[in-house]
């Protein structure tokens, strides 16, 4: 099994001085105990078993190994920030940082199905010099990591030291399994309900940013680079109540709404224009929201911005009429599109509401799963995920959209430059689905009403 630590990205020769002999004594004394205070135990460590032995049922007899990932090179000697792997955070429970080139593995257990061993980079000991000169682990550098003993009261697992792992016989791996990979995705698909508390929580956060975004518009419409302002705002709400972003956030004004997934952000703000805000936050325990909403940045519809926003709001309401446990996953979206086309049909843009014609103004799907990635479970088999069925306690999001590209003369002119996308979290229960995203205002009038109160307040 190829060594984890050997395997992260090469380092630039360090131009640190040299320690003296005296200096390496005076760093290795004088130091008191510090263990990490409290109840360590994690909240998931409760369910994370269950998951784990979902997966052992699947595996009987097979070595699984999952892995944290590794730390990965920005620019030079600096690493973009570190987050495990979804499958790992999921059957650990771990979320931190710290978790960089960790990995879990599941050591078949004869009649018991699998022990799951943590193997962990321990806490340098005050001996070794890594504690204060390892710019990529050392503590002095990135902070305190749990040791083993401390690990094991956090997630309830037998931990080992990392370089354990060469002892071991290859087994199969999350990160290079597409079987495994995918078992692992299909386990997530329906969330247990800690997961959906989890949601919940990122979606209210959530709303609390895009509330921030509406009472900064004043000064974002003042910047050169409004869009920017916006992305930074909500930013700040994301990395004050979780870990930050789920996904890269989506500030875009005016024709710009017409880029899918527009994230360069460097635009202006104009006040006759909408603003399409595609954010999530993302939890200390990884699991994030996703919501869209696009808004009249004057805090008031235009005629035509009205008449675009009314039709994907039609459509929304269409997709979430059809989500129920049984339903095909393709179902809300075949809603959605039949009422766009019909739309689309009725201002003469399309002869008729029949075929695929409708999707050059819609471009893409209308929805997908959410959890601890903002596409999650995408993994997943076909059979399982796509052309599957709905069942109680999947999280997804309905967000059908309209893209009317400024240089599109297929388009009366007044419609040209126009994006429209309303997205919100629904989790499905044993009657529906859940609106779990319904504090923010998804109609025009709501959202005018909505926006008013905030800017004047």
């Amino acid at each position: 099994m190829n060594d984890p630590v050997a395997a992260a990205a090469p380092r630039t020769v360090s131009h640190d001085l040299a320690v003296s002999e005296e200096l390496e004594r005076f760093m290795a004394s004088g130091w008191a105990a510090s263990p990490l205070p409290g109840d360590l135990r994690l909240s998931a460590a409760d369910v994370t078993p269950a998951r784990r032995a979902r997966l052992s049922a699947r595996f009987p007899g097979e070595r699984l190994v999952v892995p944290a990932g590794e730390l990965k090179v920005r620019t030079n000697d600096c690493d973009h920030r570190f987050r495990p792997r979804s499958a790992y955070a999921w059957l650990t429970g771990l979320t931190g940082e710290d978790q960089a080139g960790h990995v879990l593995v599941l050591e078949p257990d004869g009649p018991h199905g699998h022990e799951a061993v943590l193997y962990l980079r321990p806490r340098s000991p005050r001996t070794d010099q890594g504690f204060y000169r390892d710019r990529r682990y050392g503590e002095f550098w990135v902070g305190r990591r749990p040791d083993l003993a401390e690990t094991e009261r956090m997630t309830g697992l037998r931990c080992a030291l990392l370089d354990g792992l060469d002892q071991l016989p290859p087994g199969r791996d999350a990160a290079s399994d597409t079987e495994l990979a995918a078992a692992l995705s299909e386990l997530r698909l329906a969330k247990d309900a800690w997961e959906v508390a989890q949601l919940q929580q990122a979606v209210d956060h959530t709303t609390a940013g895009f509330e921030d975004v509406v009472r900064a518009l004043p000064r974002a419409l003042a910047h050169p680079r409004g869009e920017r302002w916006i992305e930074g705002v909500f930013g700040l709400r994301a990395r004050a109540e979780g870990n930050g972003t789920g996904y890269e956030t989506i500030a875009a004004s005016g024709a710009h709404a017409c880029v899918l997934h527009w994230i360069r952000n460097d635009g202006p703000l104009d006040a006759r224009e909408l603003l399409l805000l595609d954010a999530g936050v993302e939890t200390d325990t990884l699991y994030t929201a996703d919501i869209t909403r696009t808004m009249p940045l004057s805090g008031r519809f235009s005629p035509v911005q009205r008449q675009v926003y009314e039709l994907v709001l039609a459509a929304q309401e269409a997709g979430i009429a059809a989500l129920r446990p049984g339903a095909r996953f393709r179902d809300f979206h075949r809603a959605a599109m039949t009422v766009i086309a019909g739309g689309l049909a009725e201002w003469g843009v399309l002869k008729t509401p029949d075929g695929d014609l409708h999707r050059r103004y819609t471009l893409c799907s209308s929805g997908h799963m959410l959890g601890l990635d903002v596409h999650d479970c995408a993994q997943a088999r076909a059979e399982a995920y796509l052309d599957g069925v709905l069942e109680e306690g999947q999280v997804l999001t309905v967000e059908p959209g309209l893209y009317l590209q400024p240089d599109d003369e297929t388009l009366p002119p007044e419609l040209r430059g126009i994006g429209v996308r309303i997205e919100d979290d629904l989790v499905v229960t044993a009657g529906g689905a859940r609106l779990m995203s319904g504090a923010l205002p998804r109609t025009p009038d709501g959202i005018e009403d909505w926006m008013g109160a905030l800017m004047e307040g």
